[in-house]
């Protein structure tokens, strides 16, 4: 068995509750702050704090921010007639990335999940109708994941704001670029054919 020294074995029992971070990675992370200067230990450790003391939710779309309203929802150059619907911060990122979509975001950070106890009440969704009925509306793109939480998720808010008179679309889904449709599974194939377009 190998033994550490108390505080390197506290170091990587701090890692290793990263997600995706098993004890090897944990170690190797803990013997990599170990092996660098402790000016880099402290930049490390002051990025954790800062983050945790100064980034919380934006108060309109619930992204995360260090200022509030959050960039994104403070830029005026943005279409007001459209909302999209994330799970996620990190949706936000990578939609961001793209630099195709405009309009603003809402983050239900989650998704209906009965097996885990997540209803509506957990979620953000009163403070995305709650926008909805300020009226400048005219879209909201649901763009949750294509799982069984994120569908279920999509259908939900489908149904709640329709009745609102605002239309509502879904993320196109279906092959991905560069793949092969002969290792495509029959429910990726299958959306592939219902979102076909003209050419």
């Amino acid at each position: 068995m190998i033994y550490y020294a108390d505080a390197v074995a506290k170091l990587i029992e701090e890692f290793a509750k990263f997600p995706g971070i098993g004890p090897k990675t944990a170690q190797r992370l803990a013997f990599h702050v170990l092996k660098g200067s402790k000016e880099d230990a402290l930049a490390l450790a002051k990025a954790l704090i800062d983050a945790k003391e100064k980034v919380g939710h934006c108060s309109v779309c619930f992204n995360l921010t260090d200022i509030n309203p959050c960039r994104i929802c403070s830029n005026p150059n943005r279409d007001a007639g459209l909302i999209c619907v994330v799970e996620d911060p990190r949706d936000v990122v990578a939609l961001e990335r793209t630099r195709e979509y405009k309009g603003y975001y809402h983050v239900l950070n989650g998704a209906l999940s009965p097996m885990e106890g997540i209803g509506p009440e957990q979620l953000k969704i009163k403070e995305l109708l709650q926008r909805l009925q300020k009226g400048n509306v005219k879209e909201v793109i649901l763009a949750t994941n294509s799982n069984v939480e994120g569908e279920a998720t999509a259908m939900y808010l489908a149904k709640l704001i329709k009745p609102l008179g605002i239309r509502v679309t879904r993320l196109a889904q279906g092959l991905p670029v560069g793949g092969d449709i002969e290792y495509a599974d029959e429910v990726t194939l299958s959306r592939a054919f219902a979102g076909r377009r003209d050419m």
